[in-house]
């Protein structure tokens, strides 16, 4: 598929572009039908729901408050009833405004002025829903509210269609997150070329995975935050799957190949490894659905279908990219060296390589400090709260914040989440009576029946998020209603807020536990081990600690958060825990698997744990770091979005990936293995026999020099120590130039050894031996045996990586 896709490119460009230019056009002309719902069977809000549904069937407009406050008089002044009225009738006869409901009005308005006189609030009552309200008609109202003020005169707005018109451009985050991308892209390649490749897929398969979502959200619940969430994790993982291919291509031109047969092999092994790392998300995302949240349902939907389009950008559209520009994928001084030098060899060396050879020296001194930095970020963790995200916590210069504070000034911190309380049946008077007698509770007020069914406002005295809201509910619920006789249930807003924090919290275990023992068989079968798996495993819970205590410590703490301009502390949303761990995981097995796949290749070559740990880190290191500090760049970028949740998500997931590739994957990890040793890839034979085999990442064979046709031939010698003492039981392995292992011996009591040679050519030669170092050697075996020597010195005399 890939050479089809290098030789047809052009084909494949214009099919890339016809798609998302067709795709884009239909979801333009369709619009967007996003839906957020909250399906809680079973909880005592969702019945009061679907009571007040039956009793008071609510209208499809959007809620949206004006409010003022004067600092000296009343707001029922004459001068100030002059400047709001009019400003409220023009409100009113804007088309797409169904009512207004004025303080003014009457005796019944007169419940909407604060009982000092300076603070009173009118109700808009749009005809449409929030996400479908044009947004010049909401920045209209707006304007005509604002332009209410003078001095002495605040007027502020609130509301879900007011929010929208306060958040940045869309697409803004989006932009930042790619303009960061690019430059660590270029400061890794050096080429400009070479740094438009990953993006451009991910501008792909983004903008498809986008498109495609809003086109189903008219077949399907999906909720609004989908597409955000969508676009950070397709922006993510579509430069990084681009990266490591993009990696590879390069690594195989200037070792002398083609670039079409550079290509194709980049795309039959890295592509392999990006194909099982987008399975993997995918898996991951899916996981969510275990929970049984309708919520999530829209989510899984939006960022698999992203990921996916991702995945298939990489591995047909990046070919044919590659093929347009040939060598220029490589920087001019790169071009120049290749021409004058020659092919380059293959070899770990720098910071990466010194870094490798300091685990490997002090595995228990790193793997300790790894563990204490993750535990220290850890520790606010146990301080999490889930629960929902409002108005409140906006940024304090926005209007949403500032009418917020205001509705809390004048009626109370509670009046921003009322509660309801919906009877059907027993003493409802009795049930009043001991909701006013109830401490935390400011007001209640009993509205008409309808069709057999009351509804008591019930409002605290304290904020929707605060914990003494909580407990209030689990009163009215546990105590007061039963106390009273009568059949009711609590609902509003801030009650479905704890419900679905509670199931949340209640299903996160098994959500947990089924990402983990999924995790756990894929690399159980991807590398033969049980102890590679239970290792992972063990990580990502770790990373997964680490990153919520972050996640508390800036959003639920607040530290940080006026720098970062995010607004208010709060509590944590409850959907968050489910997101960032589907994520997280399938995001940290793609680096888990670029690391291990290139230890585990060494380890069958050479049957030595220190160096394939060695070589692996050393070797892949540098573009697991460069892949993660894209994926920051861009997931922190999202604090912009002018969303609550995403700044959450994109903040929560810098974090983890952050962790997880600069703690966890360059140091804990790799030390962990050096002091398992040999037992990192034990699995019993009788498991070993049961399992499929899967390659994740095929050995890359690459061609070996020409030379003449002959007979199959030997290497012999002996292995000693530098005194010239012979080392017996040393194990030495022959290896095709690709890397496929050809034959393996021992060596005798005097040190000496013999392994058969298929023909003449060039070959690795790798020796181990119990209590000394590691060695590789390529040699080249001409007509007839050849005779070769190996000195094994101590351990810990050789240098980091010895690849030569």
């Amino acid at each position: 598929m890939a050479r089809w896709c290098y030789r047809h490119r052009l084909v494949v460009l214009l099919l890339w572009v016809g798609a998302l230019l067709g795709v884009g056009f239909s979801a333009s002309s369709a619009g967007t039908n996003y839906a957020n719902v909250f399906s809680l069977p079973d909880t005592d809000s969702k019945t009061a729901y679907d009571l007040m549904q039956k009793a008071f069937p609510a209208t499809s407009g959007d809620t949206d408050t004006v409010v003022w406050k004067v600092t000296d008089g009343s707001v029922t002044d004459p001068a100030v009833r002059g400047r709001v009225q009019p400003a409220l009738d023009r409100i009113a006869k804007m088309t797409g405004v169904g009512a207004v409901t004025s303080p003014y009005a009457g005796a019944r308005g007169a419940a909407q002025v604060s009982r000092d006189g300076k603070i009173a609030y009118a109700q808009l009552t749009f005809v449409q829903r929030a996400n479908e309200i044009p947004k010049d008609l909401v920045q209209k109202v707006v304007d005509t509210a604002h332009g209410a003020e003078r001095t002495g005169l605040q007027v502020e707005l609130g509301g879900q269609a007011i929010q929208r018109v306060q958040e940045p451009p869309q697409g803004l985050s989006e932009i930042v997150g790619i303009v960061a991308a690019a430059v660590v892209l270029f400061l890794a390649f050096g080429s400009f070329f070479a740094m438009t490749l990953p993006i451009a897929i991910a501008v792909f398969g983004v903008g498809m995975g986008l498109f495609s979502t809003q086109l189903l959200s008219h077949t399907t619940d999906i909720p609004d935050i989908a597409p955000l969430l969508a676009s950070l994790i397709g922006l993510g993982v579509g430069i990084d799957y681009a990266l490591f291919i993009v990696t590879r291509h390069r690594r195989g031109i200037l070792r002398g190949l083609d670039p079409e047969e550079s290509a194709v092999t980049a795309l039959n092994t890295s592509g392999r490894a990006v194909l099982f790392a987008g399975g993997t998300v995918c898996i991951a995302l899916a996981g969510m659905l275990v929970t049984r949240l309708r919520f999530l349902d829209g989510v899984v939907i939006g960022t698999s279908l992203t990921v996916v389009l991702s995945v298939l950008a990489a591995t047909t559209l990046l070919p044919a990219l590659l093929g347009f520009l040939g060598p220029r994928v490589l920087s001019r001084r790169q071009r120049r060296g290749l021409a004058a030098e020659g092919p380059e060899p293959e070899k770990a060396s720098g910071l990466a390589a010194r870094w490798s050879a300091n685990v490997q020296k002090r595995p228990r001194r790193i793997a300790a400090l790894a563990l204490v930095v993750m535990a220290v970020l850890a520790v606010p963790v146990l301080s999490l709260r889930l629960g929902a995200t409002d108005q409140g916590n906006d940024d304090a210069s926005t209007t949403t914040r500032k009418a917020y504070d205001l509705l809390a000034e004048g009626f109370g911190p509670g009046f921003n989440g009322p509660l309801q309380v919906v009877g059907v049946g027993g003493d409802t008077a009795r049930l009043v009576k001991g909701l006013e007698s109830t401490p935390g509770v400011a007001r209640v007020a009993e509205l008409p029946p309808a069709r057999g069914v009351t509804v008591i406002q019930v409002v605290p005295t304290t904020s929707p998020q605060s914990k003494e809201t909580d407990d209030l509910i689990d009163t009215l619920r546990d105590r007061v209603i039963p106390q009273s006789g009568a059949q009711a249930h609590v609902g509003g807003v801030t009650a479905v807020s704890k419900d679905f924090a509670t199931v949340t919290g209640d299903r996160l275990p098994l959500f947990i536990g089924t990402i983990i023992g999924l995790g756990f068989l894929l690399l159980l079968v991807a590398f033969r081990s049980l102890v590679v798996p239970l290792t992972a495993a063990l990580m990502n819970l770790v990373a997964a600690a680490a990153s919520f205590g972050v996640l508390v410590a800036v959003f639920q703490w607040g530290w940080g958060l006026d720098l970062l301009g995010l607004g208010k502390e709060g509590p944590i949303n409850a959907f968050l825990p489910v997101i960032m761990l589907s994520l997280l995981f399938g995001l940290s097995m793609d680096y888990q698997v670029f690391l291990v796949s290139r230890m585990h290749e060494e380890w069958v070559h050479t049957r030595d744990n220190a160096r394939a740990v060695r070589v692996g880190l050393a070797e892949t290191s540098r573009v697991i770091n460069s892949a993660a500090l894209i994926m920051v760049c861009v997931f922190l970028a999202f604090v912009l979005s002018g969303d609550s949740g995403a700044a959450m998500a994109g903040v929560g997931l810098a974090a983890a990936v952050a962790l997880d590739a600069f703690v966890l994957r360059t140091a804990l990890v790799p030390a962990a293995m050096h002091l398992l040793g040999a037992s990192n890839w034990w699995l019993p034979a009788w498991l070993d026999k049961r399992l499929p085999h899967l390659a994740v990442e095929p050995a890359e064979e690459i061609p070996a020099p020409r030379k003449p046709d002959g007979p199959a031939s030997v290497i012999h010698g002996f292995v000693r120590t530098p005194d010239g003492e012979p080392v017996q039981g040393a194990s030495l392995t022959l290896t095709s130039a690709g890397g496929r292992r050809l034959d393996h011996v021992t060596s005798l009591a005097d040190g000496s050894y013999i392994v058969s040679v298929p023909a003449p050519g060039a070959y690795g030669l790798a020796v181990t031996a119990p209590s000394y170092g590691a060695q590789a050697r390529q040699v080249t075996v001409e007509r007839g045996p050849l005779p070769y020597d190996v000195e094994l010195a101590e351990e810990g005399e050789l240098d980091a990586v010895n690849r030569t």
